[in-house]
């Protein structure tokens, strides 16, 4: 995942006319039927106080829904349908709690127990049962092993406080953390067919994601596409860390000319707040705690209008070690973006963040400057007695500001700009003249 720094991306000086190119649904609204929530860092050894809190937490965020890991390697790390009591029972109390606060939850089912795994031998050899090991990052060798793994979870809290079961975990991110291996898009794609009725048959109210993609060009979801994945999954789950809501966009219209449509879970986005201490966290770009909490909040207010995502989790609900992505600091501490995210989630459809813009004259040519909501390409436009002379689309920097010269042939007098986000069309432009 990489986060875009550069302000200006795409600029054209244009003779005449120029359609302003923004699509999207602006106006159409999703609160009613979007699903908000938060990932939680569901530990297998946390005590029942601690799964209780991290529950109690959620609810007081307005979560509808807590997104969790449940490896699969420490459930069964001896053979198929040789359940670990320990990891069950912490998970029976999560469900349990949430269920008692009524928030749903998804888990996320991937890392494949050593029995089961399809890495090569010589990771094989070193493949511990129940500790991490490089081989459970390798998909099952037998698909059917996976699929009556997450029929046992359907079955078991189907009727409780599961949502939706997650199938595996950012298969077509570059590195091998997650899904391991040669041939992803043929040995996910079978994963995907073969959990999905195992799922509908334990428990048909399930519901079953696929994906949790990270690329939003689509195209690992083009190929899943021929691999003949249609009809396997109710949703697809997509983790959009940059420009989100322009990669949902993107993604969307990779979906429509496959004729899918299936709605969208985006259950993993944000923002680390590790400025000014480091530049980089996890290849995102690190932001202010108060950036932190506008971003989270301005976002919300953006998936709210697109009515084709049905849950938008954020990640994730405290920091960790080496990640400062938490509402909650690693102690427990609430960072603004903890009552931010709360008041957004009780609030989706509040007002958009604004577009702003000032003009100023340095040097011969004019410098627009101002902020804009995160999450979109920013457009620019520049009118010259009323005619369109000047466009450009470009990103916001890490602080959601822009500063932008203009090519001096346009003039310092007579001007007249606007600034909107792409998505959102010309009716949320800022202007001003000079």
């Amino acid at each position: 995942m990489a986060f875009l720094l550069a302000l200006v991306a795409l600029c054209a000086l244009v003779p005449g006319t120029l359609a302003a190119g923004a699509q999207g649904a602006a106006g159409q609204t999703n609160a009613a039927s979007l699903a908000v929530g938060i990932n939680i860092d569901f530990n297998l050894a946390s005590s029942a106080a601690e799964i209780r809190h991290e529950i109690a937490l959620a609810q007081s965020l307005h979560a509808q829904i807590v997104r969790v890991t449940v490896p699969w390697y420490a459930f069964e790390p001896l053979g198929p349908q040789q359940i670990e009591p320990g990891p069950l029972a912490a998970l029976d109390r999560l469900v349990e709690d949430a269920h008692a606060a009524g928030i749903g939850v998804i888990f996320t089912v991937y890392e494949t127990p050593c029995w089961a795994s399809s890495a090569p031998p010589s990771l094989l050899r070193r493949c511990s049962p129940r500790r991490g090991s490089t081989a459970h990052a390798w998909p099952p060798q037998d698909p059917a092993t996976y699929a009556a793994f997450v029929a046992f979870l359907a079955q078991r809290y189907g009727g409780s406080a599961l949502t939706a079961i997650e199938i595996w975990n950012e298969p077509d991110q570059s590195n091998q953390e997650y899904f391991a291996g040669p041939e992803k898009v043929i040995r996910y794609a079978a994963v995907l067919r073969a959990a999905y009725p195992a799922i509908k048959q334990a428990n048909s109210h399930v519901l079953v994601l696929g994906g949790s993609l990270v690329g939003p060009r689509g195209l690992f979801l083009k190929d899943l596409y021929a691999a003949g994945i249609k009809g396997y999954y109710d949703a697809l789950a997509v983790h959009f860390y940059t420009l989100t809501v322009a990669s949902l966009r993107a993604f969307r219209e990779v979906q429509l000319a496959a004729g899918d449509t299936t709605p969208l879970w985006l259950d993993e986005f944000g923002w680390s707040s590790c400025y000014p201490h480091r530049r980089i966290e996890q290849e995102q770009a690190c932001v202010t705690a108060p950036v932190q909490a506008a971003n989270l909040a301005s976002t919300i207010h953006a998936i709210a209008r697109l009515p084709y995502v049905a849950a938008a989790v954020v990640y994730k609900l405290q920091d960790s070690t080496g990640e400062q992505f938490g509402v909650l600091s690693s102690s427990g501490a609430r960072k603004p973006s903890f009552a931010a995210l709360a008041q957004a989630f009780a609030d989706p459809l509040a007002p958009l963040a604004p577009v702003t813009l000032r003009l100023t004259r340095a040097g011969g040519r004019v410098l627009a400057g101002g902020s804009g909501p995160v999450g979109e390409y920013m457009q620019l436009q520049a009118f010259v007695g009323g005619r369109l002379r000047y466009s450009a689309i470009f990103v916001l920097n890490r602080f959601d500001r822009y500063a932008i010269h203009l090519p001096a042939v346009l003039g310092t007098r007579n001007l007249r700009v606007k600034v909107y986000p792409y998505g959102a069309g010309a009716a949320y432009a800022a202007s001003a003249g000079v």
